[in-house]
């Protein structure tokens, strides 16, 4: 905010908060457009810092008269007393000392993270050093960096070393790492692949040699069922019957129908055969109750 309003020419305003003296008599033109400038500078810096905050905070300052008596509320408000950073710097470095690295985390995410801790500690007046974050890292880097340490170990001094070139060397080995990862899973993937489909092959070839077996099987059957001694059928022209058990000769009779030219098992009315079995039953019953009536006569 102090260097939106620097950038505005409107810091003067802020950190002075002048007064804006009336106009002497006969003024000239110079001496209206300063005195202008000057009154409207104070309020530009006003409306400024409204506007910069939240609505809850506006209706704290909206009291003030000056430009300056706000700025002074809103940094003794939320900036603090000395006592105040000094709590807020422990917790901070606190925080800073409890953090580690995440199996699953990348090298620039728990930089990031270290750093905007780091950040914060120093915006509140505390110097922090590079070399502490440096140090931060290389203890808390888990297992899987341990050549790349080795490596800088014996290259270089790691009193000396900056945080870019840690954080250099580390993302290297990090990015090898993950080509070398996604080579392997990929070679795992075309291996699975190709198993697949010589398991589709081979099953396909299975089926096929098993679908030419039960047809010759089947060829080899219908063979042996078939008599190709016998001539062809006079009712029906086939081989593999005799002539007189064809059921497509005339004088074969459906004992469901009791009609000629057809057999039971392709009789297409049985109900009508049903009813004419019943009545042929009965007829029976009735001649062999008459012939017995004779007979006894």
């Amino acid at each position: 905010m102090e260097a939106f309003l620097d950038a505005n020419d409107l810091w003067e305003a802020v950190e002075e908060d002048y007064e804006v003296g009336q106009l002497p008599e006969n003024p000239t033109l110079n001496q209206i457009k300063y005195h202008k400038e000057r009154k409207q500078r104070k309020s530009k810096a006003k409306s400024c810092l409204f506007s910069a905050v939240s609505q809850s905070i506006f209706t704290r300052i909206v009291t003030l008269k000056s430009a300056k008596a706000i700025w002074d509320f809103l940094k003794q408000e939320y900036e603090g007393n000395e006592k105040v950073k000094g709590m807020q710097v422990l917790n901070l470095i606190r925080e800073f000392e409890m953090q580690r690295m995440k199996e699953s985390e990348r090298v620039k995410e728990y930089s990031d993270r270290l750093l905007s801790i780091v950040n914060k500690v120093r915006l509140l007046g505390t110097k922090f050093s590079d070399t502490r974050i440096v140090q931060k890292i290389l203890v808390t880097l888990p297992e899987r960096f341990e050549s790349t340490i080795s490596s800088l170990e014996n290259s270089k001094d790691l009193s000396n070393i900056t945080l870019v070139e840690l954080m250099y060397a580390l993302q290297a080995q990090e990015q090898r790492r993950l080509m070398r990862e996604e080579g392997v899973i990929e070679g795992a993937l075309q291996a699975k692949l190709k198993l697949s489909h010589g398991y589709k092959g081979k099953k396909k070839e299975a089926q096929g040699n098993n679908f030419e077996q039960g047809e010759s099987s089947n060829k080899g059957g219908k063979g042996d069922d078939e008599k190709p001694n016998h001539p062809p059928c006079q009712h029906c022209g086939k081989r593999n019957h005799p002539h007189f058990i064809c059921w497509r000769r005339p004088d074969i009779r459906c004992y469901k129908c009791n009609q000629l030219g057809r057999i039971a098992k392709f009789c297409n009315n049985k109900r009508q055969s049903q009813t004419e079995a019943q009545v042929a039953d009965q007829q029976e019953e009735e001649e062999q109750l008459f012939s017995n009536l004779f007979c006894h006569q």
